[in-house]
């Protein structure tokens, strides 16, 4: 955790470490099957596990470390300087003066979806985005609750924690495509002998990918929402506002349940919906909280009344 002067939680991250532990058993587990199969495949089809693995190390790396540059470019982001938006730069001094941490880059998307987002592998790369939709909503207190939660994904390396949490799935899901095209076109191989082997372990492999990528991709979630209280809560207690940041929750999910969903699509939301500060997109069915990114809008608000409670407010 960086050392800054955002209150950690106990409890989160106890429970965020469960969570990170069992990814590690889990890719513990998918790496053993995958040496046991790889033991049984003809050398000419260890490619199918091998060459997904190595790429997915590849997209890895590129999330890892082009994360800022990735997420700027599909929200159309521009960096700005204090002489351009010298009230978001004021409010942004204010909090890395709270944290007592480096100032980040600072940079304006142009959409009207009310949102903001914090990406960067670490303090010294970070960058905050804010859309002109949030600025023009809320006011200066409202604005610096959103930017003290976007600033504590920054303290605490969540971007970088949450990609590198991701790697397992991204592995898994080349497998199953793979293995499937693999076993579509002929088990990959041309002679009957190995293709009477391939087939069966094509299908194994396919199977073991798809139960890790629905375990790891639960995980994920579950470590996400866990990861963004812990934002809400860093954040009202560093600014000694929980009030403002739950108007600002209430007026940006408000205003983003109002937009139609082809239209958050067609601005780029989907993609960048994991790093938003409120969700654009949610799937509106019964189990969408088990595989939201974020905790529900009750959820967050309960959490910040509990912390105003605390702060005698």
């Amino acid at each position: 955790m960086a050392r800054t002067r955002y209150a950690p939680d106990r409890g989160l991250t106890a429970r965020m470490t469960l969570t990170m532990f069992l990814l590690g058993l889990v890719f513990v587990g998918f790496v053993a099957a995958l040496v046991g199969i790889l033991s049984a495949v003809h050398a000419s089809g260890a490619a199918i596990v091998v060459f997904p693995v190595l790429l997915g190390v590849g997209l890895g790396f590129g999330s890892f470390y082009w994360s800022d540059k990735i997420a700027l470019r599909t929200a159309a982001a521009v960096e700005v300087t204090p002489q351009q938006a010298p009230e978001l730069h004021g409010v942004i001094d204010r909090i890395c003066a709270l944290a007592d941490m480096p100032k980040p880059r600072v940079a304006i998307s142009p959409t009207e979806l009310p949102n903001a987002f914090a990406t960067g592998r670490n303090s010294n790369k970070a960058v905050i985005c804010v859309t002109q939709g949030l600025l023009r909503r809320l006011d200066r207190e409202e604005l610096e609750g959103v930017l003290a939660h976007e600033m504590s994904h920054v303290a605490h390396k969540d971007v970088a924690v949450m990609t590198i949490a991701s790697f397992l799935g991204i592995i898994a899901a080349l497998l199953v495509r793979f293995s499937f095209y693999g076993e579509l076109f002929g088990g990959g191989g041309r002679r009957d002998n190995n293709n009477q082997q391939a087939l069966p372990i094509l299908l194994i492999i396919m199977l073991v990918s798809i139960v890790v990528y629905a375990i790891s991709f639960l995980l994920i979630r579950l470590l996400s929402r866990y990861r963004e209280l812990a934002a809400d809560r860093s954040g009202a207690l560093l600014t000694g506002q929980p009030s403002k940041l739950a108007s600002a929750l209430q007026k940006v999910s408000g205003t983003i349940a109002q937009i139609p969903t082809k239209d958050l699509r067609a601005s780029g939301a989907e993609a960048l919906n994991a790093f938003y500060f409120v969700p654009a997109l949610t799937s509106g069915k019964s189990l969408s909280t088990l595989f939201s990114t974020h905790p529900s809008l009750e959820r967050r608000l309960a959490e910040l009344a509990k912390i105003s409670k605390q702060l005698g407010q």
